[in-house]
């Protein structure tokens, strides 16, 4: 069933929208979520943050856009797994962390800092796909190699090689940039 007819069924509160939904992206978002909390949390804490997630998209099926589905649940999977380590007072995994501007960081210090970000993303954007997939799911959804050769049917030699080529070609970048 196409992502269209699945959002148009869950806006009418057909429960047949949810269920194709979840069949659909439930391995993605357990992959975002076990990934933020897997060394912080039980399988059971994942498991009921995975749940919220659908359950936020049954509620907000109005918001969600057809064709971005994916990135949506994403980022609600995300943002509801750092809330369950805020909530149990447990910080976010290093990988998080350096994606997040600290509160005491001077303004010069944050306004650099987010600068810096915005080239590191526009450099990554500048990878090809499935390059930058590759890239993403290691070092912002913290994946395995096995995990990303088992999601995009790749060799793990493939996917070593693409992030080593992607390091190198990012390198290359932010050195032309003035950035590294």
């Amino acid at each position: 069933m196409r992502e269209e007819m699945i959002l148009r069924k869950m806006r009418s509160a057909d429960p047949e929208g949810l269920e194709q939904l979840m069949e659909r992206y439930i391995p993605y978002v357990s992959a975002v979520v076990w990934n933020i909390l897997r060394y912080s949390m039980t399988p059971q804490d994942a498991e009921e943050v995975v749940s919220d997630v659908f359950l936020a998209a049954w509620n907000q099926a109005a918001e969600i856009q057809s064709g971005s589905a994916k990135a949506w649940l994403g980022a609600v999977a995300r943002n509801k797994a750092r809330t369950k380590l805020r909530q149990a007072g447990q910080t976010l995994p290093l990988e998080e962390d350096v994606l997040e501007i600290p509160d005491e960081a001077t303004p010069d210090a944050r306004v650099e800092q987010a600068e810096e970000q915005k080239l590191v993303r526009k450099a990554v954007d500048q990878l090809g796909q499935p390059d930058r997939e590759v890239f993403l799911r290691h070092y912002y959804y913290a994946q395995t190699v096995q995990e990303i050769s088992q999601a995009m049917a790749l060799n793990e030699s493939t996917v070593k090689t693409k992030l080593r080529r992607g390091r190198m070609r990012l390198k290359t970048i932010l050195l032309r940039w003035g950035v590294a």
